[in-house]
């Protein structure tokens, strides 16, 4: 009688960023535990996918740890699988970065387990028709990926069986589906109804392999399923089971499936990715609608599966427009790529420029679903951080020509408008004239670090689940509940905080307000704008070359229209960035014109975003030469009249960025804070903060203003 085969894959990651304490945890937790288990049973033959910040995280602190693996591996009970080694979503890479993360990942391989990879794990399971010839250049054989994907090329359940072949340009590669409905069963519902499932597929559908891939951190990481893996033995116990039912079933390792079984057949896959990520691409009011006529077919009585073809969401892409953070994020890798690939090949390497790119290319940090992703600043920051080291890396590397001051214009963000970065030894500079001429990058390159790095607070679909059920959720005991299903508070008061910001945090953007206009209207997006200036897009001249030694600007002019009790002005506003040629420092020169014969009676400022990371720890505090702070803490919020000297110091990284002004003003401050969703529930997180800072207008008609902000990082 043939056996069913059974082909197991995990994936363990943690981010590039992740704190040094999370991987310990997740290691006591989830990935020592399991191999503990699985060590019991001999029989037992799984594969098992590290991404590579774990995997340099392992080799340095748990070297046994990696022993123990190699010496399964090399009894053919584990293979281990390749993939890009930094977790980077391959098909948003250059076709040559995607190669060279693969390939790094086989040489780690190849070197710590003394095997080369034939399989890759596919991260987020994101996939485009171009793939297979990425994948095969890199020397691999095949990937696992949703049934999904499958099914949105009209195949049905019963077709989900061992692999398929698919190809681009003749270059073929072996794909897995991965059962969706093993991924909501394992490890959340007892071995029984596993087994029952396996039944159905060999009995009913006549499958020969079916295969289960997904997160490791499901076996003790994710919130309550510790106790119910193994201190309630569910691991053990599925394992046990497993061995007990071995006369029908048995597990194979990919490679060894792929040895003696054909492929069922061959197939062309459209992009997609797991259903869920789908899900979360979508904009909000999208999403909403989404799960509406999902629930309405759940109440039609209409089975899921007889639509699936047609039922999907978006695809990853969609994030880049959904988060212009993403997008900028993006775009800078792409950037940094191309400075990187100027250096000679060998250079490349061995200068660790290559490596410092490829760390900022890692997935998490550029989106948002189930986990914090994109909302957690610290992973955003992390990217940033090994994007400019390799910047700097690449400078240094040039020689004295890379320390020269620059100004390039192109279109950056590929929005088609172009933007001016401006860059010194010391600092990047990202301007958006189309974007209210705002700064929405500033990199202070000693210690790389992007202080522009403000994520905004707009609109999530899960918004809904929190007015809905603020107060309400409460324990729940038993079979611990997959985080698809799981409804957590991790603070109170979450419905209070959800704000949504009009605009982009970037900086230098420029506001005519209502006179009535508090700090708190302000912070919550209830106050007037009067002037058409903000995100609006400012013309710019061609800039000069820079030059060794001397200052170099950036000119911008908007006429726009000023509203004063139903009488519109015509206002013109210019600002010029003035760049020091060698420090992290520069001017913004303003004029503001009355263009009109009537005279203008408004409020104007300037609003800023910085992070320095922290909102609540003693070494990131306001500070003002002109005002008593106490060392007021980043979270804080408050008004201080007549201030000439304001800033943010960080005693962590060991720097302060200083604003002063021309003029003085009154300025207001408060925390940027977001609502967001993570697999431990909802919580808020500080983003970064808001400093507006304004003044009283008073012009005739055809008369001006003149006011110059100076910020300084050092």
């Amino acid at each position: 009688m043939k056996k069913l085969k059974f082909l197991f894959g995990i994936h363990n990651h943690q981010p590039v960023g992740n704190f040094d304490h999370v991987f310990e945890q997740s290691f006591q937790k989830c990935y020592r535990p399991y191999f503990e288990v699985l060590n019991k049973f001999p029989r037992i033959k799984t594969a098992v996918h590290f991404s590579g910040p774990l995997l340099e995280w392992l080799k340095s602190h748990q070297p046994d740890y990696l022993k123990m693996l190699r010496d399964m591996a090399a009894e053919g009970r584990l293979e281990i699988l390749g993939g890009g080694f930094y977790e980077p979503l391959l098909p948003s890479l250059p076709d040559e970065d995607a190669v060279g993360q693969i390939r790094m990942m086989s040489a780690f391989i190849r070197e710590e387990f003394g095997t080369a990879p034939r399989g890759l794990w596919l991260a987020e399971r994101i996939w485009v028709p171009n793939l297979p010839k990425i994948i095969a250049e890199a020397g691999i054989q095949y990937t696992l990926i949703d049934d999904t994907h499958f099914y949105y090329s009209g195949l049905e359940e019963r077709q989900m069986n061992g692999y398929y072949v698919t190809e681009k340009h003749g270059s073929p590669l072996s794909i897995f589906p991965i059962s969706k409905a093993l991924r909501y069963a394992i490890p959340f519902k007892q071995p029984e109804e596993t087994l029952a499932y396996f039944r159905r597929a060999k009995d009913e559908f006549g499958f020969e392999g079916v295969t289960y891939g997904d997160d490791g951190e499901k076996f003790g990481g994710w919130p309550g399923t510790y106790q119910w893996v193994y201190n309630e033995t569910w691991l053990s116990r599925f394992f046990s089971a497993l061995e007990q039912n071995v006369d029908w079933v048995e597990t194979s390792t990919f490679g060894e499936y792929i040895d003696n079984h054909p492929p069922t057949g061959r197939i062309y896959l459209p992009m997609a990715s797991y259903e869920e990520m789908m899900e979360w691409s979508l904009p909000a009011g999208a999403a909403r609608k989404y799960a509406e006529l999902k629930h309405e077919l759940q109440d039609r009585g209409i089975p899921e599966d007889r639509y699936r073809i047609f039922l999907r969401g978006g695809q990853w892409d969609n994030f880049l427009t959904k988060y212009e953070e993403s997008n900028n994020l993006h775009k800078k890798a792409l950037y940094v790529s191309r400075k990187v690939r100027k250096l000679p090949k060998a250079r490349q390497e061995s200068s660790g420029a290559l490596r410092e790119l490829y760390r900022g290319q890692c997935n998490c940090a550029q989106w948002h679903g189930l986990f914090g992703g994109l909302y957690l600043n610290y992973l955003r920051h992390a990217l940033y951080n090994h994007l400019i080291a390799a910047e700097n890396i690449v400078s240094a590397e040039l020689g004295e020509k890379g320390q020269d001051p620059s100004l390039e214009v192109f279109d950056f963000n590929l929005d088609g408008r172009d933007e001016a970065v401006a860059s010194n030894k010391k600092m990047n500079a990202y301007i958006a004239p189309g974007r209210g001429g705002s700064l929405f990058e500033l990199d202070y390159r000693p210690v790389c670090f992007n202080v522009g790095n403000v994520l905004r607070r707009r609109e999530e679909a899960y918004h809904k689940t929190i007015l809905e059920k603020a107060g309400q959720a409460g324990a729940q005991a038993g079979q611990p509940q997959s985080i698809h299903d799981r409804v957590h508070f991790k603070e109170e008061g979450l419905q209070n905080k959800l704000v949504y910001d009009r605009h982009e945090r970037f900086s230098f953007l420029d506001h005519f307000v209502g006179s009535e206009t508090t700090l708190e209207t302000f912070k919550r997006c209830l106050y007037t704008e009067n002037g058409d200036f903000v995100e609006n897009v400012y013309e710019m001249e061609k800039p000069a070359k820079p030059k060794p030694n001397k200052e170099f600007a950036v000119h911008l002019k908007r006429s726009g229209v000023v509203r004063e009790q139903g009488h519109f002005h015509p206002v013109a506003v210019r600002k010029s960035y003035v760049f020091s040629p060698d420090e992290a420092e520069f001017e913004v020169r303003y004029r503001i014109a009355n263009d009109g014969q009537d005279e203008l009676n408004a409020c104007w400022g300037v609003e800023f975003n910085f992070t320095l990371l922290a909102g609540d720890a003693e070494d990131r505090y306001y500070f003002s030469p002109d005002h008593e702070l106490e060392k007021a803490r980043l979270k804080s919020e408050g008004e201080l009249k007549d201030a000439k000297t304001f800033g943010m110091r960080d005693d962590w990284f060991r720097f302060q960025l200083e604003l002063s002004f021309s003029e003085p003003a009154t300025l207001w401050r408060f925390p940027v804070e977001t609502v967001s969703q993570s697999e431990d529930g909802f919580e808020s997180v500080y983003q970064g903060s808001c400093l507006f800072a304004r003044w009283d207008l008073c012009l005739g008609g055809g008369k001006s203003a003149d006011y110059t902000v100076r910020l300084k990082i050092g």
